[in-house]
């Protein structure tokens, strides 16, 4: 983990209210795993006293991209960032994918900006596979020449149908292990909201695979110290304790992850440790 200022190498809209910010970033960039992430503290932001996480998208030697979306005060601060200026980045965070097993077909499933924090994972894997991008209409599906550039083979679904099947994403998923995938062996690499990532694991679970979820909580650190960003992790058969997305996730294998119905249908409880946080 370092602490660098950063500067501004291109800024710009890509559609849909997307931007790609490249940024130099050399002593950060090097270092980048797939699914890991930045800090970004945003400029002339005063009253924001937290950093902003951000995936990281692409690297390319000394430099790194990150995409986002205008949606609040601190993107929309983002936003005014100009060729040549300077943004302090701590990174790279977090424990992010593995790599895709050979013996395996890698099956990237994402949502929105999730496609984002797939594409190292992409670029750097040996095997090829099948790639799922959902979201609400054709202007949430983002880098998708570049994974087919790659040589991924991309389904889409969106829920006006304005690109790909019509409807959620998980349904040419559906649709894929039942023509094909029963014949393989998929290794799912997802990242998008929890409902979707639930889904994944809930599929990868029944058919016996693994799937790596990139878990959808707000961090406010990045570093592991305030505990906002916890997630309830499966420990011996019935019991769970909090671990930081920040810190030893967000990537996490879908049989570790407790969801919160499983606890209020009283199939999970605490485990006894007393480093365990409050539950928050």
């Amino acid at each position: 983990m370092k602490l660098e200022e950063a500067r501004v190498l291109d800024h710009r809209e890509i559609g849909g209210g997307y931007r790609l910010l490249k940024l130099a970033a050399p002593a950060i960039s090097p270092a980048v795993q797939p699914g890991q992430f930045v800090h970004v503290r945003v400029p002339h932001y005063e009253t924001a006293l937290l950093r902003r996480p951000f995936s990281v998208y692409k690297t390319e030697g000394s430099s790194l991209s990150i995409l986002y979306k205008n949606v609040g005060r601190g993107t929309a601060t983002l936003t005014h960032l100009q060729p040549g200026d300077s943004i302090s980045l701590l990174g790279p965070l977090g424990h992010g994918f593995p790599e895709p097993a050979a013996e395996h077909v890698p099956v990237l499933v994402a949502g929105g900006y999730g496609m984002a924090a797939l594409y190292l994972l992409a670029r750097n894997a040996t095997q090829k596979g099948v790639a799922f991008f959902g979201g609400r209409s054709a202007q949430d599906i983002l880098c998708a020449d570049e994974f087919t550039g790659l040589g991924w083979d991309l389904h889409t679904a969106t829920e006006d149908g304005t690109s790909g099947y019509k409807g959620l994403v998980t349904e040419p998923l559906d649709a894929w292990l039942s023509a094909e995938g029963k014949d393989r062996t998929p290794e799912f690499f997802a990242c998008g909201p929890n409902g979707m990532l639930q889904a994944v694991g809930e599929r990868a679970i029944r058919g016996g695979w693994k799937a790596w979820l990139s878990m959808d909580r707000n961090m406010g650190c990045g570093v592991g110290a305030c505990l906002t960003c916890v997630q309830k992790i499966r420990q011996e058969e019935g019991s769970w304790q909090w671990k930081r997305c920040c810190k030893e996730g967000p990537v996490f294998e879908a049989r570790e992850i407790v969801w919160d119905e499983d606890v209020e249908a009283g199939n999970s409880k605490p485990a006894s440790t007393p480093n365990a946080p409050v539950k928050m």
